[in-house]
């Protein structure tokens, strides 16, 4: 599977936090070879269903992004906008985005002072001169992305979106690498895990999983400067992750992983974050509890729209995957 090529085709889409039908489209006919069954929840989950006998894992990787909707329409047709998710607001001025409906702008600030910018300072230009022109367009509650290429550096890959789209491929990569299934194997690539983990909350207490495993980006600890927040690197391997702000991994999952890692030759290393959070946060007191454990994509810059990744580390995530999935558990 091309890594690229995939995600382009992933990105395409519209899919911000609470709009990710067009994501789960693309990743469907992606995934149906692979599938014994593919269904969606109510909260637009994505649950790809591989049939085995034994225990049931879940591998949940968000498709939702961070991204704008449109709060107030101004007389002379700029878009006022709050923000879905974690969005920076240094990180988006003066980037392309795009609507849902093909419609394009550009975002700027009315903030006197750029220092002290906040999210109500900015603004997306359409290119209308008045508010009846934006309103052939646009309507209160409309969402938008970043409209910036996915490209590549050499062995890395720079894109927006790649928290999470990036996991989403690393995924797929896997499931074209299991034959057959010896486990009961759940893909889902969940919903809204930008506003708090809400679509993998009722995805885990729907399948009852015995194991999860949450597939994400991770910080890392290699740029100018670093506070070391973050333990991972680019280049380092596929992150097992240890604990974040959401989540403190099972130990039984953190060994299985790295034994498996040892094994089957995959370079890893350890995933700590003093901050954030994934949908191991959700699935881990699911029911009664769940083992949970998570595999991580270092990152750099997550939220902005030049998140790099390494396409080492994303083909160690998905070998890793692909050997818990088949591991005796």
């Amino acid at each position: 599977m091309d890594i690229l090529k995939t995600l382009q085709t992933i990105n395409a889409c519209h899919g911000p936090s609470g709009d990710e039908n067009q994501v789960a489209d693309a990743i469907s006919e992606i995934a149906r070879p692979y599938a014994d069954e593919i269904t969606r929840d109510v909260m637009g989950n994505l649950i790809v269903h591989k049939k085995g006998n034994g225990p049931r894992i879940m591998f949940a990787a968000h498709m939702d992004s961070i991204g704008f909707v449109v709060t107030h329409i101004e007389e002379k047709g700029f878009l006022r906008v709050g923000r879905l998710g974690g969005l920076g607001v240094y990180s988006c001025l003066h980037i392309p985005v795009r609507f849902k409906n093909g419609t394009k702008g550009v975002v700027s600030s009315s903030a006197e002072d750029d220092k002290k910018m906040t999210v109500n300072d900015l603004y997306i230009d359409i290119g209308t001169s008045s508010k009846e022109e934006s309103e052939k367009l646009i309507q209160l509650g409309d969402t938008a992305v970043f409209d910036l290429p996915a490209f590549q550096m050499g062995r890395r890959i720079s894109s927006p979106y790649l928290d999470n789209r990036i996991s989403c491929v690393t995924l797929l990569m896997a499931m074209e690498q299991l034959r057959e299934a010896k486990n009961d194997l759940y893909f889902v690539f969940t919903t809204q895990e930008e506003l708090g983990l809400r679509g993998a909350r009722p995805a885990a207490f729907g399948i009852d999983p015995q194991y999860g495993v949450a597939v994400d980006v991770t910080g890392t600890d290699d740029e100018p400067e670093s506070e070391h927040e973050a333990s991972s690197v680019l280049g380092g391997g596929a992150a097992v992750k240890i604990m974040d702000s959401s989540v403190i991994c099972h130990p039984q999952v953190v060994k299985q992983l790295e034994e498996l890692a040892e094994a089957h030759h995959i370079k890893t290393q350890r995933d700590i974050l003093r901050y954030g959070g994934t949908d191991a946060g959700a699935i881990h007191v699911s029911r009664s509890g769940v083992y949970t454990g998570g595999i991580s994509v270092p990152c750099r810059y997550i939220h902005s729209p030049v998140e790099t990744a390494d396409c080492a580390d994303i083909e160690a995530c998905s070998q890793l995957i692909a050997a818990f999935a088949q591991a005796t558990l």
